[in-house]
């Protein structure tokens, strides 16, 4: 389980206006057909507001016809005008629809294309520091509130900005008295919109944490969900939960509270502006300064009026999700990155490998105040199998993260076959090693797949030898469809199963290094005697390193180093090493000392 450093509740955005710059310089391969849209919504609009202006029209004629006789031909050409406008209007707000639609979900899958890519480009240091959880959350939850703010709530917020703007022009140019009462009386839902929305911000930025950090408790609880129960977990694994779920509930609570006050209030707004409009309209008719028309005509500018400004308060209680969803993408996506080797040149052949690999005066440290490796020197020729032990913290792993160039090394140097590491691709140095580590690895696909991973042309007969010589034939024919059988992370496979399995895909992996880190720790002694045989045959020929807790395992080991904080103490064969009857025969002899 991960129990990396994860964003706190009361955490405030760092980088607010850098991520809102990014998701526009992300949105520009989107331009032409972004502004085609909000240009449909714009004629729509301007459309829609030119419809009261047609309606007055047909009520000053009614208002007439009731005197002399209504000119109906005049009202069906007025009214055919008006189903005109209407229904061109409707039509190319469908198509600004389809428009957004097409433009949010490309958006949304380059969008997570580019945040696995920024994946295989972050160091493993960033892993270490997060839960795999709040990465997810990031990929699935924030990309998906960044996609439907982007369909839901841009074309709403354009149109709603042209309806306020055309509308106010409209009633201008119709009688000023009328739209001044008509502004005046919408001021107060203005205040109130960005009062609230200055207020409930925080509360969505901080939901965005908190949902990143229910996934990452979620993720662990079900990753290691067996220690969870084994060790009668439950009860504080639901208290943390209920914890992060009660934190979520209050933000949820406070900002869609405020963010809810915005609609009825601005409903009241609109009311209270068409009371306000048929007072003064009816004191102006009577006056004979406007028709009737007029007052029908500002009763629903008032409603264009005053429903954009709903529809701006709904859009930026949207946009603050929005803010939020952004700003841990983007903040994710500018995060460092291992260095660029695109000027590194050299390349070892793994057909052309002799197998020397040399350790100078290396130092390295997962903090730049600490160091855990102070001065590691070895060499190692081709062929040999180096075995490294030592007590828990030594720093065993960390000299494979180094040689496999997971991390760079602070000071000193690295050779293979003489070449630096640092002079040759993280790609071209993983393509020299197998490696077969403690923990387990097995993705929902088939047994057979799963061993020929990222080797396709590996045939049939191969796999079946390989698991032949590892024990695994006789357990994967058992199964219903041999080795067609759909396995997962989650099925029935014990852990040595599994293990056994990663080590067959070792196996099939022909690179002229080998590293096994405790790789049969989950195996029985049984189990663990036929796959030492498999592991012998798998070294011949082989540079390996080898860490191993059970010394019994790395007795035949050409030399072994015996690793304390970060220094080698001890080194030798096993025999040499018993002799001197020094730490490593210390560590040796406890591994026995309480069998009969």
């Amino acid at each position: 389980m991960h129990n990396g450093r994860r964003p706190h509740n009361n955490e405030k955005p760092k980088n607010f206006k850098k991520s809102m710059q990014n998701l526009i310089k992300f949105c520009r391969p989107y331009l032409i057909p972004i502004i085609l849209a909000v240009i449909l919504a714009i004629i729509s609009s301007i459309l829609s507001i030119i419809g009261p202006d047609k309606l007055r029209d047909i009520t000053n004629t009614i208002m007439e016809g009731l005197v002399t006789g209504i000119d109906m031909a005049k009202v069906k050409s007025i009214s055919l005008t008006l189903l005109i406008i209407y229904v061109i209007s409707a039509i190319f707000g469908y198509i600004e629809q389809y428009i957004m639609a097409i433009v949010t979900n490309k958006f949304s899958k380059d969008l997570r294309r580019e945040i696995t890519e920024k994946i295989n480009r972050m160091p493993l240091k960033y892993f270490d520091k997060h839960s795999y959880g709040d990465v997810l959350s990031r990929v699935t939850n924030d990309v998906d509130t960044l996609s439907m703010t982007l369909n839901q709530s841009l074309g709403m917020l354009v149109t709603a900005v042209t309806l306020l703007f055309g509308s106010i022009i409209m009633m201008i140019a119709t009688n000023g008295i009328m739209a001044l009462t008509a502004i005046l009386s919408s001021l107060i839902g203005f205040a109130f919109m960005f009062l609230v929305i200055s207020r409930s911000q925080k509360y969505f930025e901080r939901l965005q944490n908190e949902i990143g950090e229910l996934n990452g408790h979620i993720e662990e609880m079900y990753s290691g969900h067996n220690v969870m129960r084994s060790y009668n977990g439950k009860r504080e694994a639901n208290q943390k939960f209920s914890e992060i779920n009660g934190r979520i509930y209050e933000h949820v609570r406070k900002g869609q509270f405020l963010s809810g006050l915005m609609h009825p209030f601005m409903g009241f707004i609109g009311n209270f502006g068409y009371v306000c409009v048929c007072i003064v309209g009816a004191l102006l008719t009577m006056n004979n300064v406007i028709d009737f028309g007029v007052i029908v005509a500002f009763m629903l500018y008032v409603r264009l009026f005053t429903q954009p400004m709903t529809q701006i308060a709904q859009s930026f209680s949207s946009l603050q999700s929005t803010a939020a969803a952004s700003e841990r993408v983007f903040e994710f996506l500018d995060e460092e990155e291992m260095e660029d080797e695109s000027s590194l040149t050299k390349e070892i052949n793994p057909q052309d490998v002799k197998g020397k690999i040399e350790f100078q005066h290396v130092k390295f440290g997962y903090d730049e105040n600490k160091t855990i490796i102070k001065d590691f020197n070895v060499k190692v020729n081709p062929g040999e199998k180096i075995a490294i032990v030592g007590p828990t913290g030594a720093g065993k792993t960390t000299m494979v993260n180094l040689l496999m160039k997971f991390y760079n090394i602070k000071d000193g140097d690295i050779l293979i076959d003489d070449v630096s590491t640092k002079e040759l691709t993280r790609d071209n140095i993983h393509r020299l090693f197998i490696m077969v580590l403690q923990d387990t690895w097995v993705f929902e696909r088939t047994i057979k797949e799963n061993i020929k991973y990222n080797k396709p042309d590996v045939s049939d007969k191969k796999v079946e030898e390989v698991c032949k010589i590892v024990g695994l034939h006789h357990f994967i024919k058992t199964l219903p469809k041999g080795y067609d059988t759909v396995i997962g992370d989650n099925d029935s496979l014990s852990s040595g199963q599994k293990q056994l399995l990663t080590i067959a895909r070792g196996m099939i992996e022909d690179a002229p290094f080998l590293i096994l880190d405790e790789a049969t720790s989950s195996v029985d002694t049984r189990t663990e005697e036929l796959v030492q045989k498999a592991m012998d045959k798998l070294t011949e020929g082989r540079t390996s390193f080898i860490i191993a807790h059970r010394l019994s395992t790395i007795k035949n080991a050409d030399l072994i180093l015996m690793m304390n904080e970060g220094n080698i103490i001890e080194q030798g064969t096993h025999e040499e090493l018993l002799k001197l009857n020094g730490k490593y025969a210390e560590l040796y002899n406890s591994q026995f000392e309480n069998i009969d």
